[in-house]
């Protein structure tokens, strides 16, 4: 429908309500006058097209895409977990290849150094657990149709850190000592934005199965000198939301929005005196913020300064993590 402004319409009524010939020509001239004329509606933005936008990827979600056969990505992060009793910087890599179109692999090692408020720090860089990782795209996203890109994950992390044995040093404890399986469902796809901007969706679902492992002496699960015995850290399930909106093809501003639920872990075994020792981590759940700015220098490298905030929930402690990250791929 033809549309008026508010002034243009006024101003005809105005004139209507006269009845002489003179009146009607001056209507016809108030309507002919500039910016008066009947206007059809304004025509949408155009939409940006998915090549032209440029992404970094989100701070905590993983894509669901898969690498093309023979590239390689490379994605360093560098991060510092401060909680109300230190603060742990750490790094992970995600090296990961494209074994064919729809199949990825690859390894993400981790390093880390404590900084406890009470005791000692660590006495150096450790290596934390090792990550393997196998990636099989199940379904691509296109222009046009409703189906997600859609890949199922699994993951084992090896215990490569140090957890047990720590002389008295808790902060030299970078491990978990247990093998872990986990499995996930990552789906991606896109929407535009009413002022044509692409944004970018994931959804990641997974979970994660621990084995016990053998504890001796002090350790990462609270055990005392002398300890000797087996712990199981419980099932961790976790969901991810994320987004990203394409403000320039250089500029994205990401957001994660994380649930995750540990279950109980236990441990037993007995002490140094030979009494029975028993302990259990209550089951929590927790929730996540994270927040980033991404800058794109190429469809293929990208930086990332990100925070991640942890608020207490069900009597557990809260963290604020910054983090900053490369990406690359070749």
């Amino acid at each position: 429908m033809p549309i008026l402004s508010r002034a243009c319409l006024a101003g005809l009524l105005a004139a209507s309500m006269t009845a002489t010939p003179a009146a009607a020509k001056a209507i016809d001239d108030f309507a002919s006058q500039d910016g008066c004329a009947p206007s059809e509606p304004a025509a949408p933005p155009p939409r940006e097209a998915l090549d032209e936008a440029w992404w970094t990827g989100p701070m905590l979600a993983s894509g669901a895409g898969t690498l093309p056969h023979g590239h390689w990505l490379i994605e360093p992060y560098l991060f510092d977990v401060r909680g109300r009793d230190g603060d742990t910087l750490g790094s992970l890599t995600y090296i990961l290849y494209g074994l064919t179109d729809r199949f990825t692999v690859g390894a993400i090692p981790t390093f880390a150094y404590n900084r406890p408020d009470a005791g000692r720090d660590s006495s150096r860089i450790g290596i934390g657990d090792l990550t393997l990782s196998g990636q099989y795209r199940l379904t691509r996203f296109r222009p046009g149709h409703w189906t997600p890109t859609t890949s199922i994950v699994v993951q084992e992390t090896l215990p490569t850190g140090t957890y047990d044995r720590l002389h008295g040093r808790a902060a030299n404890g970078f491990g978990g000592g247990a093998y872990a399986t986990m499995v996930a469902l990552y789906a991606q796809t896109y929407a535009w934005a009413p002022n044509g901007r692409v944004v970018r969706l994931r959804l990641n679902g997974s979970a994660t199965v621990s084995g016990a492992t053998r504890v001796t002496g002090d350790s990462v699960y609270g055990t005392a000198a002398g300890f000797r015995g087996r712990a199981k850290p419980g099932t961790d399930l976790m969901v991810d939301a994320a987004f990203e909106y394409s403000a320039t093809q250089n500029w994205v501003l990401a957001m994660d929005l994380v649930w995750r639920h540990d279950t109980a872990t236990r441990v037993s075994g007995v002490g140094a005196d030979g009494g029975l020792v028993q302990l259990r981590a209550a089951a929590h759940d927790s929730l996540a913020l994270a927040p980033a700015v991404e800058y794109n220098f190429s469809p293929r490298v990208g930086a990332l300064v990100g925070l991640r905030v942890i608020p207490p929930m069900d009597g557990h402690r809260s963290s604020v993590t910054p983090a900053v990250a490369l990406n690359m791929v070749y």
